[in-house]
């Protein structure tokens, strides 16, 4: 009841910016944490002490925010239950819309969608810009359009169907748990002179917890396409999929990216401006037509009838464990 209840929640709710969300809270832990730990790593004059200790508070930091993350989930489920059993299942129920995205996901590519369609391209290169890490200043329409479809088909994994997955498996704590580790990731796990050593077990973290969601999100995309109509292709999902889920440097991220270009037939990633730097990435996906407005709304359509199916073999597998 409370896993169904949480996903039918995020779905009406998704994130409103006044409401109090634990996941800010555990990225205002992972700031603090990060800001005091590096503190005291720099503070070493010799080069190898600094890279030595930037790895060792590192996995300080993990141990922190993943004991303190699932730590309170489970006093607060515990204490819940104890009380009342009906009380549990609601702050249960919550506790597990909290930990998915997917109505946040489609609001704010949407969101980008609507500032191109009514406001013009300065308006949509800053909207995008909320939701992607890459420079969008010099973006044209094309661009910002591919950013958001990139975003939406990457965080369906890692935002809707790898949490959801963690919540059947172990409830809101493991939910909790994982969702620290990708927050910590999205934090911490740069490839820079700041974060190379420091964030490096968070990121390694990261890719273990995804690389079974990953391609499981994959597969149920490439299965959702066949009940979406003449826009999805599955055979061209199937085969972009084998061809290019590889091609990007996470093991994980390119699994429903490259999914989501063959089933619309799109080429997406390729080279992108990072902090004024560009980098050149593999593309994904063949360049079939030119990217639309409307795939926005499909990449979208295409989230949401993965995370329904998600949902249903989950409902299913719970209860055969009754």
């Amino acid at each position: 009841m409370a896993f169904v209840a949480g996903f039918v929640l995020d779905l009406f709710l998704g994130d409103p910016i006044n409401w109090p969300h634990p996941i800010r809270w555990i990225g205002s832990l992972i700031g603090f944490t990060t800001r005091e730990l590096l503190d005291r790593a720099d503070r070493s004059l010799d080069t190898d002490s600094i890279h030595k200790r930037k790895r060792l508070y590192g996995l300080f930091l993990v141990i922190i925010v993943i004991t303190i993350s699932g730590g309170i989930s489970f006093l607060l489920l515990f204490s819940a239950y104890t009380i009342n059993t009906l009380l549990g299942v609601i702050i249960e129920a919550i506790m597990t819309y909290y930990c998915l995205a997917s109505k946040s996901l489609y609001s704010e590519s949407m969101k980008v969608f609507h500032a191109l369609k009514n406001e013009g391209l300065d308006s949509g290169r800053r909207a995008v810009s909320m939701i992607v890490g890459r420079d969008t200043v010099n973006l044209d329409q094309n661009g910002v359009i591919k950013a958001a479809v990139e975003t939406v088909a990457e965080n369906t994994s890692d935002g809707v169907i790898a949490p959801m997955i963690y919540l059947a498996i172990g409830g809101p704590v493991l939910g909790f748990i994982y969702k620290a580790i990708n927050t910590m990731d999205s934090m911490v796990g740069y490839k820079n002179d700041k974060y190379m050593d420091f964030g490096r077990i968070a990121a390694k973290l990261d890719d273990i917890a995804n690389f079974i969601p990953a391609r499981i999100s994959a597969l149920l995309m490439i299965i959702s396409c066949l009940f979406l109509g003449s826009h999805y292709s599955f055979f061209s999902a199937i085969r972009i999929y084998a061809r290019d889920r590889y091609n990007h440097s996470s093991p994980n991220s390119a699994h429903t990216e490259s999914v989501c270009a063959g089933a619309l037939g799109l080429r997406l990633a390729g080279p992108a401006s990072y902090f004024g730097k560009t980098i050149n990435k593999p593309f994904i996906g063949d360049n079939i037509r030119t990217i639309q407005l409307d795939d926005i709304k499909r990449a979208n359509v295409l989230m949401f009838a993965t995370a329904f199916l998600c949902q249903i073999i989950c409902i299913l597998i719970l209860l055969l464990a009754i």
